[in-house]
């Protein structure tokens, strides 16, 4: 599938901004299913410092710096991507998942660095005694590793109520567990965090996702969002997608922009402002194919 993506962010200030500097990952990432064509960044006011640069996940990184007074920030991000259709393995083809922990935490670890890495607690992914009696119960002994981690997305998706006012960008994983309430970001955590504590691999993935109307409506633009998900680490298959908010494994719908070991590492717009006062965001996201 091919996609034109245009991601609109806006802030604005009560008070004088005298001075910012910004992080972004707004530019979809090159990978074996996905190709970003275009990527471009209209910023206003005009940044006095505006540099790219590859993180140390491999994502995209913009670093911009505005010294004008200003009281409105705008961030527009134009991408043009093709998305290949993937196709997970057959479940029950997959290692059992005590094999898969034995191997990372093993002597042949060091053929999969780029997956242990993601084997440890993060700032938004930590675990405890509840997230991992809950892990458990998907992860039987000998149960092949995708068969547990399809389960435990099913479970998550049926289990949690997605509900946007229910939890912020900073709330932790023990309190989004705790409420049973939240948004993608939420269950990506709450399932990284449930695989980590088992001691396996698992990733966060920031992107989009294509939605469509209902029957008989006009498709309203700007009214997709952006979106998050996991990769579980298999040895001999990779790393595959699982999206605990709509319980399934991503395709071709999903336009992936980065990944990390938590939203921490890969959060769509962050910095620092001198001034300002209170603000406001607003966000608007739109995936047409084209």
């Amino acid at each position: 599938m091919k996609y034109r993506v245009l991601h609109k962010t806006t802030y604005r200030y009560t008070e004088m901004v005298s001075l910012c500097h910004n992080e972004i990952h707004l530019a979809p990432r090159n990978y074996t299913q996905q190709t970003c064509h275009y990527s471009h960044l209209q910023i206003s006011p005009q940044p006095s410092v505006l540099t790219e640069r590859r993180d140390y996940f491999g994502n995209t990184a913009a670093i911009f710096a505005i010294q004008d007074r200003h009281q409105k920030l705008e961030i527009i991000a134009e991408s043009k991507v093709d998305v290949l259709v993937s196709n997970a393995p057959a479940a029950s083809m997959t290692p059992a998942w005590e094999d898969v922990r034995d191997t990372l935490a093993g002597k042949d670890a060091t053929r999969h660095l780029d997956a242990t890495q993601y084997l440890h607690e993060s700032h938004y992914a930590k675990h405890n005694d509840d997230i991992a009696a809950y892990a458990r119960v998907s992860f039987p002994p000998g149960r092949p590793i995708l068969e547990g981690g399809l389960d435990l997305t099913r479970r998550i998706h049926t289990d949690w109520i997605y509900d946007s006012k229910a939890t912020t960008a900073s709330t932790s994983v023990a309190q989004s567990f705790e409420l049973r309430r939240g948004v993608c970001q939420d269950f990506a955590h709450i399932e990284i965090a449930c695989l980590r504590s088992l001691g396996l691999a698992a990733r966060y993935v920031s992107g989009y996702l294509l939605t469509l109307p209902p029957p008989g409506k006009e498709r309203l633009v700007g009214a997709d969002a952006s979106h998050a998900w996991l990769a579980m680490y298999c040895p001999g298959f990779g790393w595959i997608d699982l999206d605990p908010t709509n319980n399934l494994v991503p395709s071709d719908k999903h336009v992936l922009v980065a990944w990390g070991r938590d939203y921490a590492d890969v959060c769509p717009v962050k910095g620092v402002i001198l001034g300002g006062g209170h603000h406001t965001i607003h966000v608007s996201v739109d995936v047409a194919p084209i």
